[in-house]
């Protein structure tokens, strides 16, 4: 890989579009994103899930990706208020959702999950969010520093059904 900069200033940012971009690449990086944590024993959803549970994730969100080269690289998907509602924090007014967030292994530590959370945060003011929360396993230490270091806070805490880890629920104000 060229120098960190050189690798940055080839990177393309976009939505992903069903007509053009392939849902089994997109399932294959979450898979590979997730897969560290699969390995932690925590059973993510995108660690193991199938095209089919990729589409239906992100048919009711705004898929940001990245690419590199015409690959892509990186992945986060943006859910507007009101769209999800399966955790006390989530159904607030103005409080959108980041999901499916991953950045191929070899392409991590550069930045770029910095740079999608800064797109996210973006769409979510266009769309009227004062809030941007997410959630991660509690276990995961090193997720909830990078996040704290974003500056989302804990605001609680969930257990989801396809889980077998209680999942820490963070916010940051977007106001």
């Amino acid at each position: 890989m060229a120098s960190s900069t050189q690798f940055k200033d080839r990177l393309v940012f976009r939505l992903f579009n069903q007509k053009d971009d392939d849902v089994v690449t997109l399932t294959h990086l979450l898979n590979a994103a997730y897969k560290p944590l699969a390995d932690m024993g925590l059973n993510y959803l995108a660690s193991h899930q199938g095209p089919e549970t990729t589409l239906k994730r992100i048919t009711e969100a705004k898929c940001l990706i990245i690419l590199s080269e015409n690959q892509i690289i990186g992945t986060l998907s943006y859910y507007a208020p009101g769209v999800k509602t399966d955790s006390d924090w989530y159904r607030k007014p103005k409080v959108g959702v980041v999901g499916q967030f991953g950045i191929l292994p070899e392409y991590q530590k550069h930045g770029l999950g910095t740079m999608l959370l800064n797109r996210a945060e973006i769409e979510a003011k266009t769309d009227g969010a004062e809030e941007l929360a997410l959630d991660t396993a509690e276990q995961a230490i090193h997720l909830h520093r990078f996040y704290a270091n974003q500056g989302f806070r804990l605001v609680g805490t969930v257990n989801w059904q396809h889980t077998n880890y209680k999942s820490v629920v963070m916010s940051k104000s977007l106001i």
